[in-house]
Formats: C-alpha cells, sequence, structure tokens
C-alpha cells in the first residue's frame, strides 16, 4: 500500500513538509509560547525558611542510601512548608 504524503508548505529550512508535519509543527508553536508566557502563581505566601528543613547528609562518606533518606526527609519537609 503506497503512502502519499502531500506536500502542503515548506519548512524555513526549505524542506516540504506534509498536513501532518504542519499539524505537529502548529500545535508545537502553540506550546512553546505558552511554556515561555510567565504564571502568576506564587506570590508572597511560598516563602520557605530554609532553617526548618532537615540537615542534608556529608557528601564523602556517606553512602548513597543515607543521602536519598536524607534527601527524601528534606524535600517532604520542604513540601510541607509549601503547603
Amino acid at each position: 500500500m503506497a503512502r502519499t504524503n502531500k506536500r502542503v508548505a515548506t519548512s524555513e529550512s526549505g524542506a516540504y513538509m506534509s498536513q501532518y508535519d504542519t499539524e505537529v509543527e502548529t500545535r508545537l508553536q502553540a506550546l512553546e509560547s505558552k511554556a515561555h508566557t510567565p504564571c502568576q502563581g506564587g506570590g508572597a505566601s511560598a516563602k520557605v525558611d530554609p532553617s526548618g528543613l532537615p540537615p542534608l547528609a556529608a557528601k564523602k562518606g556517606t553512602d548513597a542510601i543515607t543521602k536519598i533518606k536524607a534527601l527524601e526527609a528534606r524535600l517532604e519537609a520542604l513540601i510541607a512548608q509549601l503547603s
């Protein structure tokens, strides 16, 4: 079964684009424009007090499991402060 790709547009580089390519490009550009829009979230209530967070494990001489557990505890405390 032969697949036909109708060339409906030309990209910026000069390559031919099928209808599917142009639809995907349009959706991608719409997403990119939203991704660069500043959000209105956060604000003054999103302050974090780092002194209330558990300490991190020492970088040297500490096994990976201990480091991960310390990071998890710090993350949970951070989430609790932001909630």
